[in-house]
């Protein structure tokens, strides 16, 4: 008796050997497909994961090698109670504190009980050895104003770091600590660097020594704004690098272990780090290191000329057929730029030899050209091109000890901070050359410049008989000051001229 199969149980043979055959025929057809292709370029997986392994490698070399190199900074800056008659104890607080709030309401709000121990405010930062005998670049800020600096090497030993010198334009600071025989990380040639290349940041973000971030340069040149108070030079590399609080001061490597920047600042909404790392050029940070070591402040050179870039209906409007060039505003007088023949309206197309693209790079070359050079510049005028030359003139340098603002310093023992006085200061408070002075910006209440009637707006002819007319000045004629034996200063109030004498109670 013959048995036939349900319709059920055909459609389910039926079906089982469809997907047999589709599953058969889908191997066959991947058996025979080529080698996987990427925007039309064959795959080799082994080549892939040769090079996946040697960017591993390299990354990890590179780790190894600056290790030595790279150092935690600790800062310190003490903020100490000042007396006040009857009052008992006022704590000096940050001057940005004392200038929001104002004198009184600043008295008022921050007294502190009688005895009451000065306080400390601790920063952190990053730093890389450039030296074997012991010379430490990092960033300004990161030591600006502190009283104690320490540098922690990679082996946890911890050395008293000297401030050699501070650049607060470019953001840059040379320490010096005691010690012989460093590994240190060479500078390498930003320049040669492109968008894309593989880069390294080391340091201690947060306070977590020795951490190692991988990125790529995203651009580079870059303004950001953040050296504008200063007037300050910008040429940041941008980098996708992880550069958090801690960053500062720290490398940024490429693969072949070499300093191409040093790492400054982030653009971020949160405060931590976004995917927008800037580091100070190699360029940059070696020709402050080497003026800071020389000279223990940066010269740099000016030509006198208020400029800014053109766009094409600006150009045009001059006759001059490209946005390439930089137009002169204005011209100071009596500066390089006077005496060389510029106008308001040139357009200056080539500094040196070079062509001259933007502002820019035009303020960077001038900056970085040595004062007193005799230089070549092209300019255009009136549609032709005129060849000139233009000696350089220095700008106002920067004092050796750059701990606190160029133009003020802090005698804590006088309680005085002053200020050096501008030409048109000095006009205005009716001095004459060779007459000069400083101006007193604040007076620490119950110091001993206050109890002697001292006040905020005074000037300070001499101190001890020696005539001074700089901040610097004042502060180098404070250093051999005993309080306990005294010292006389010249003071004028409005058009009066009167002598005090500053000496600590017994």
């Amino acid at each position: 008796m013959s048995h036939s199969k349900s319709p059920v149980m055909r459609s389910w043979f039926a079906f089982t050997l469809a997907v047999t055959a589709t599953s058969t025929l889908t191997l066959l057809i991947l058996y025979q497909l080529p080698t996987p292709r990427l925007f039309g370029v064959p795959v080799d997986r082994a080549e892939t994961s040769a090079t996946a392994d040697q960017l591993s490698h390299d990354f990890k070399e590179v780790a190894k090698a600056a290790r030595a190199s790279v150092v935690s900074i600790n800062s310190i800056k003490r903020y100490r109670p000042a007396a006040r008659e009857g009052t008992g104890q006022r704590q000096q607080l940050p001057d940005e504190l004392r200038r929001f709030f104002g004198d009184d309401p600043f008295e008022r709000f921050f007294e502190s009980p009688p005895g009451r121990a000065p306080f400390e405010q601790q920063g952190m930062g990053s730093g890389v050895i450039v030296s074997a005998d012991g010379y430490v670049i990092t960033n300004n800020h990161v030591v600006q104003g502190a009283d104690d600096v320490t540098v922690t090497l990679h082996d946890g030993t911890t050395q008293k770091a000297n401030i050699v010198g501070t650049d607060k334009k470019t953001d840059l600071a040379v320490l010096k600590i005691a010690a012989q025989n460093l590994t240190a990380a060479p500078l390498g040639n930003a320049d040669l660097m492109e968008v894309g290349d593989w880069v390294l940041a080391i340091g201690s973000p947060f306070n977590y020594h020795q951490t190692v971030t991988a990125g790529i340069i995203s651009a580079k040149g870059r303004r950001v704004g953040v050296l504008q108070s200063v007037q300050g030079y910008e040429d940041f590399i941008q980098t996708d690098a992880a550069i958090n609080p801690g960053n500062s001061g720290g490398p940024l490597l490429n693969l072949r272990g070499e300093v191409i920047g040093i790492n400054t600042a982030i653009a971020s909404r949160s405060g931590g780090f976004n995917g927008l790392g800037f580091a100070i050029p190699s360029k940059i940070v070696g020709s402050v290191y080497q003026a800071i070591v020389q000279h223990g402040h940066v010269e740099r050179g000016q030509i006198g000329t208020l400029i800014q870039d053109l766009d094409r209906d600006l150009a045009q409007s001059f006759g001059y057929q490209s946005t390439d060039g930089v137009l002169v505003q204005d011209v100071i007088p009596e500066g390089p730029a006077d005496r060389a023949g510029i106008q308001s309206g040139d357009i200056i197309v080539r500094y040196q030899g070079k062509a001259v693209n933007n502002s820019k790079q035009l303020r960077n070359a001038v900056a970085a050209t040595a004062p007193g050079t005799r230089t070549s510049m092209t300019l255009f005028r009136d549609s032709r091109e005129r060849q000139l030359e233009i000696v350089i003139q220095s700008q106002d340098p920067q004092p050796r000890d750059t701990r606190d603002e160029p133009s003020q310093t802090s005698a804590t023992t006088l309680g005085i901070t002053v200020q050096t006085l501008t030409a048109d200061q000095a006009r205005q408070l009716g001095l004459t050359p060779p007459e000069q002075g400083v101006l007193v910006t604040q007076v620490a209440p119950g110091s001993l410049a206050a109890r002697a009637g001292i006040r905020r707006g005074d000037l300070l002819l001499d101190v001890g008989g020696q005539s001074i007319d700089s901040a610097a000045e004042f502060r180098g004629a404070l250093q051999n000051v005993d309080p306990s034996t005294g010292v006389r200063l010249q003071v004028k109030r409005g058009a009066a001229r009167s002598f005090v004498f500053l000496k600590d109670l017994p």
